[in-house]
């Protein structure tokens, strides 16, 4: 696919990418390293912004995610104390990062969690704090419009 320069890929072409990557991985212990090894490319949050207005209730974790709007696209940025809700937020953050409020909120974030298989192989407790979280994204995208 050959895209104008500085263009994205579409969320569901990102969101394929991440599939064909994690189907080409295989068993879920080359995934986890794989989620936990993105999660480390994540550049930390400074002390300030970790605080109770970042911090996303409803994970076990301590999670916190910072958004930022630049003219009609959002960014986002986040950190947590766990590796692999590290890596997790890392997943989410290649999904909404840098899109319109508007894709954010047509995105159909469940299906993408089934299609890269992390509902199934998630803990009760990390899937309710990727929901956590997404929720979040999604708030901060309906803020925005």
């Amino acid at each position: 696919m050959t895209l104008p320069p500085g263009q994205p890929l579409s969320m569901d072409a990102t969101l394929d990418d991440m599939a064909e990557s994690f189907d080409l991985l295989g068993e879920w212990e080359e995934r986890y390293r794989h989620v936990i090894d993105m999660g480390r490319a994540l550049e930390p949050l400074s002390d300030h912004e970790r605080n109770a207005d970042t911090r996303v209730s409803g994970c076990a974790s301590q999670v916190w995610l910072v958004s930022a709007r630049e003219g009609d696209v959002l960014h986002f940025r986040g950190d947590s104390d766990a590796h692999i809700v590290r890596g997790l937020i890392a997943v989410l953050l290649t999904l909404y990062s840098g899109r319109t409020a508007r894709e954010i909120l047509d995105f159909d974030a469940g299906a993408a969690v089934a299609r890269l298989g992390l509902g199934s192989a998630l803990s009760s407790q990390r899937a309710n704090g990727l929901a956590a979280m997404i929720a979040r994204i999604r708030e901060d995208a309906a803020r925005a419009t």
